[in-house]
């Protein structure tokens, strides 16, 4: 719903809609980093392509860019975050809620007005099918978070439309309308390939595709394993598979970036020359547009040991089952005998060169969290200053694509042919080196599980990329993996400047031991988070609550998530 901040958007003072909504720029030519240079009146508007155009490019500044989620038990952070640990209460407002509707709010204007532009119809189309694409984005991550929430798709010009107090439509009426959505847009975007040089960033029908696998693997497991009303969960995984193989098999426009799994989130992975980048959110160079990334790896996340066991051996078995892995870390190294290669890429070795010289666990003056395993996937030591990074944050990568595909079918058919795997997991494993194929038989002999062994590929390939915590709500295992006590680095004497008296009470005791209960399978391993400070409710922490205010401003047509309750605070 458009409330509190976005009560501003609905402004029925055209000037102000024009400002708002349209972020217009003037020039055909202007990049997508620059602000509006111009107060003209709406009316004097909406003439052009080079209006339609300029009033996409407000879609791209919107466009959420790099970030460290922390709200699974993947990273840690400085302090613990409130929708990991269960701490939280219902908001009076929250961003969460405005500004996903404030950006819709932009799509429904340009595509209430854009219909009225005087130019060819293909031209016209290919336009809108911009703000479709981002309107469809948008929805999704309301219904990511919420589930129900109010679908509005047009521009409100009155403060007495009664859609301003809209209630709550199903999550399967918006999911539809994103399908919807993204039809369009893929109908009327160019081919990635045909985008423009000076216009790579923009989206296209790879993208489209992108998302509707995304989405459609989303709703698809979601309502499986939470058996939400309305749909059928296989259909949204047929979503997902189609247009994935319309990726693989038919298109053939993307393939697997191989210069480097390290290179690849770095300068070097950038651009139209890496097949990989599907969708991307594009940065400038200094002193243009520009986000935080490195200075935020050096100063603000680590990876946990939770997620890291994740990582397989090099005989292809996991922590619990392999032949090949040293039976206790006894050094911080150790992690990375016989391992997935992918984890050396991902995370420093002791003295590896990393934020302000030599990796050095425990020491403050290396990095500021200095308890969790510290992530060089991304990091750029030129650009480790505030609001200096400028390569391009990857939203939807090829590896996705691939791994997505794998997952949905297996859902769907409860199985998975040998080549199928070849094509997907087994590509992203060969990728970086890790020459252990996953087969049903390798599963069988082994006695693991396949569906966990797609999953498992799928964390390790896409830490730090703000896909796990989605991945845990929809897998309905977030019950199971964040209300535990969360692990970090093991301590060794010698091996920092901390002392094994300033440990004391915050490691794991023999056995893995930790203040009468057994958290691990070796001593020494530093706790980062308590169980007991954290908590996890299935019947309500699967979707945020809604702020109190937006509820409020309905009228109560808007009603509040199970157990949630209405007032901040509750």
């Amino acid at each position: 719903m458009y409330h509190s901040k976005t009560q501003q958007i609905i402004d029925i003072n055209m000037k102000k809609i024009f400002i708002l909504l349209a972020g217009i720029f003037l020039m055909t030519g202007c990049t997508l980093d620059r602000e509006p240079e111009t107060d003209l009146a709406d009316s004097n508007f909406w003439k052009s392509e080079t209006d339609l155009r300029g009033a996409c490019n407000k879609l791209y500044i919107d466009l959420p860019g790099f970030s460290h989620d922390q709200r699974s038990e993947e990273l840690e952070g400085k302090s613990q975050n409130g929708v990991s640990s269960g701490n939280r209460s219902v908001p009076g407002t929250a961003s969460d809620w405005s500004d996903p509707y404030e950006k819709i709010a932009v799509c429904n204007n340009i595509i209430a007005k854009g219909k009225n532009v005087p130019v060819e119809q293909t031209i016209k189309d290919r336009w809108l099918a911009e703000a479709f694409f981002f309107r469809a984005y948008h929805y999704f991550d309301l219904v990511k978070k919420y589930g129900d929430v109010p679908l509005i798709l047009k521009a409100f010009d009155t403060t007495s439309d009664p859609d301003i107090k809209r209630g709550r439509d199903p999550r399967e009426t918006v999911i539809q309308q994103c399908y919807e959505d993204l039809d369009f847009a893929l109908q009327h975007l160019p081919e990635i390939d045909d985008i423009p040089e000076g216009d790579w960033g923009r989206v296209s029908q790879s993208a489209a595709l992108g998302m509707i696998v995304r989405i459609g693997l989303y709703e698809g497991t979601h309502k499986k394993y939470h058996q939400t009303p309305g749909g059928d969960y296989k259909a949204h995984l047929q979503k997902a598979i189609d247009a994935a193989e319309e990726m693989i098999y038919i298109r053939k426009d993307h393939e697997l970036y191989q210069n480097g799994f390290e290179k690849l989130f770095l300068h070097d992975g950038e651009g139209r020359q890496n097949k990989e980048n599907i969708f991307v959110k594009v940065y400038g160079p200094l002193g243009t547009i520009n986000h935080n990334n490195s200075r935020e790896l050096e100063s603000t996340v680590s990876m946990t040991r939770n997620m890291l066991d994740n990582f397989l051996y090099t005989d292809g078995l996991p922590r619990e089952k392999s032949q090949v892995r040293p039976l206790t870390d006894i050094s911080i190294d150790d992690i990375f005998i016989n391992r997935d290669p992918r984890l050396a890429m991902t995370i420093y070795h002791v003295n590896e060169k990393a934020y302000k010289g030599p990796y050095k666990p425990f020491e403050t003056n290396s990095q500021n969290h200095p308890f969790g395993y510290a992530i060089k996937k991304g990091f750029i030591l030129e650009e480790d200053q505030s609001n200096s990074g400028s390569n391009d944050k990857m939203i939807i990568r090829y590896a996705e694509i691939l791994i997505s595909y794998a997952e949905a079918l297996y859902e769907r058919d409860g199985s998975i042919s040998n080549p199928k795997l070849d094509d997907t997991v087994n590509l992203l494993r060969q990728r970086v080196g890790f020459n252990v194929d996953l087969t049903n038989e390798f599963v069988l002999a082994h006695q693991l599980n396949m569906l966990d062994e797609i999953r498992r590929e799928r964390m390790v390939e896409f830490i730090d990329e703000n896909l796990h915590y989605d991945d845990i709500i929809r897998w309905k295992t977030a019950e199971k993996v964040l209300p535990v006590t969360i692990l970090g680095l093991v301590y060794k004497p010698g091996e920092s400047t901390k002392t094994e008296a300033e440990m004391v009470g915050k490691i794991t005791e023999a056995n893995g031991m930790f203040k009468g209960e057994k958290v691990y399978d070796q001593s020494n391993i530093y706790v980062l988070e308590e169980a007991e400070s954290r908590s996890f409710d299935p019947e309500r922490d699967y979707l945020y609550p809604i702020p109190s205010e937006e509820i409020a401003l309905s009228g109560n047509n808007i009603k509040q998530n199970p157990k949630w309750g209405n007032a901040k605070n509750n």
